[in-house]
């Protein structure tokens, strides 16, 4: 979140088709903060895309026609895709896509995300953004230390619920 994810990708496609390639953008239907048809920005600026609950309705819902046109193919939010290796691998070796993937590789907690990681392998650039000091997402050490204090009061509060029990013997603290 607030990496910058939509906006380079926003980027990409607009300079791919300034440059007179075909493009279109595909996001996951799960997507529907600023509602189903574009991606837009944080700060506003937005491109019209297909909301789909799958890739692999992408070309049938584009048409085989309009299909074969594209030379440049976007995923927005493409950690909400369960086929998104298939499809990537697919449309790049065989049909001679470009495909430009956007999404997190990682959830708040630092763990794999989505299926986003399965394609670094097989891309041929990969680019990895890193959040701004905004709402929740932080830098590691920031990260790292927010959770010993998350830690650090819990501990407390449920020392707190303990004590309170009179069947319970209070247990000291070590901070």
């Amino acid at each position: 979140m607030f990496a910058g994810k939509t906006t380079a990708l926003l980027g990409r496609m607009l300079s791919e088709r300034e440059t007179g390639r075909n493009v279109e953008v595909v996001k996951s239907s799960k997507d529907t903060r600023y509602g189903l048809d574009s991606i837009v920005t944080h700060d506003g600026k937005k491109l019209s895309c297909w909301a789909m609950p799958d890739l692999s309705s992408f070309r049938a819902k584009l048409g085989d026609e309009g299909y074969d046109k594209l030379d440049v193919i976007g995923i927005a939010e493409a950690q909400f895709f369960d086929d998104l290796y298939d499809f990537c691998s697919k449309v790049a070796d065989h049909d001679g896509k470009t495909i430009i993937v956007a999404g997190l590789d990682g959830d708040y907690l630092g763990r794999r995300f989505g299926s986003v990681l399965d394609v670094v392998p097989v891309a041929d650039t990969v680019t990895k953004l890193t959040p701004r000091y905004v709402y929740k997402a932080a830098c590691r050490q920031h990260y790292v230390d927010s959770l010993v204090i998350i830690e650090a009061a819990r501990l407390f509060l449920d020392s707190l619920k303990v004590q309170s029990d009179p069947h319970v013997e209070p247990v000291p603290l070590a901070w």
